[in-house]
């Protein structure tokens, strides 16, 4: 078997199909049909036309929170945090974006006339991630002074258009600091036109956290230390893919949160938890036969994810398609649709 290496995930990408802003709309976003050959360029509300009755499309309908938070140390300095995870008792983990790390003990004046107390690193003392108290509920606070925490290549701040549309229509459970951007593309007249073709809909939960963004260093890729996010798979949603393979239904993951928390659970036999999995050609798929999904950065998990699901050489051919017919790429960019190799 072949053994690749980051470089073989790298393509030239134009800054200017870096997508800042969101389609007019939700389903005009272009989609590209990789499930043909040659692939096709089509608008993503087509969708329901290349799924058949009998289908199952899995979400993930986690919710966005405001994690970006601004504040001072008690010497001035100013400083931001994102937060990850929200604990128990008003702690959160967050990563600190700061001139000079205060000590422990620190309590941080946040905007909004709140505070912030460093507890210590979390959850190893090598690691990026913080754990601090605040001095009240977490939610609450991020709702009322909190910032949407746009990807870093967003060059602008959050607007009250990022707000909406940096959010799925059936965002339920808050707890992620990144969107599950395949899913921004479905609006409430696309999925009913699923339901009238007669193709299932099931979710599952991923808690995205920053880590998605997260540049891979290591030439060799067994050496990337993934992040780990929170999952969770609904006896419902266990029940619909069985059903689904029971009648022939082939299992439609929307989004790569969405194959991560699958592929976990049918690794682990874990329905909740933590998964660190990490998606790279030569993978064994269970659960999943096809894949929607928003184009990744170069040399990210994500594309070595897609490529390890349609196989690497097909995909950098699309990608190199894409970048000719100039889609628009990452968060607020358009769409392909996959089909698993069995290659």
């Amino acid at each position: 078997m072949r053994t690749f290496t980051l470089g073989d995930f790298d393509f030239a990408l134009p800054p200017e199909l870096i997508a800042q802003h969101p389609a007019t709309e939700r389903s005009s976003s272009r989609l590209l049909d990789g499930t043909a050959t040659p692939p096709v360029d089509r608008i993503f509300r087509e969708l329901p036309t290349l799924l058949e009755p009998g289908d199952l499309l899995v979400f993930n309908d986690t919710q966005v929170v405001k994690a970006r938070l601004f504040g001072e140390k008690p010497t001035g300095g100013k400083l931001e945090l994102l937060i990850e995870r929200v604990l128990q008792d008003r702690e959160v983990v967050a990563h600190m974006k700061v001139s000079k790390k205060p000590p422990v003990g620190t309590v941080l004046a946040m905007h909004g006339g709140f505070t912030a107390t460093l507890q210590g690193r979390w959850p190893q003392e090598d690691g990026p991630l913080f754990r601090f108290t605040l001095s009240d509920d977490p939610y609450a606070l991020m709702e009322r002074h909190g910032h949407v925490p746009l990807p870093p290549y967003i060059e602008h701040g959050d607007t009250a258009e990022d707000v909406q549309r940096y959010q799925t229509v059936f965002a339920k459970h808050p707890g992620a600091v990144a969107a599950p951007t395949a899913a921004l593309h479905f609006d409430e007249a696309l999925l009913a036109g699923l339901d009238a073709r007669g193709i299932q809909r099931a979710s599952v939960t991923l808690h995205v956290g920053a880590g998605t963004f997260q540049p891979v260093k290591t030439e060799n890729l067994a050496e990337h230390r993934m992040h780990s996010e929170w999952y969770e798979v609904p006896t419902a949603t266990q029940q619909a893919i069985a059903q689904a393979r029971a009648r022939g239904g082939r299992v439609v993951a929307v989004g790569t949160t969405t194959v991560r928390t699958l592929e976990s659970w049918a690794a682990g036999g874990q329905a909740s938890g933590d998964t660190s999995i990490f998606i790279t050609p030569g993978f064994e798929f269970r659960v999943i036969d096809r894949l929607i999904t928003n184009f990744h950065l170069p040399r990210s998990t994500l594309l070595m994810l897609v490529s390890a699901f349609a196989g690497h050489d097909s995909m950098m051919s699309l990608y190199r398609h894409a970048v000719e017919s100039r889609y628009r790429f990452f968060s607020y960019g358009d769409a392909m649709l996959l089909d698993r190799s069995h290659a």
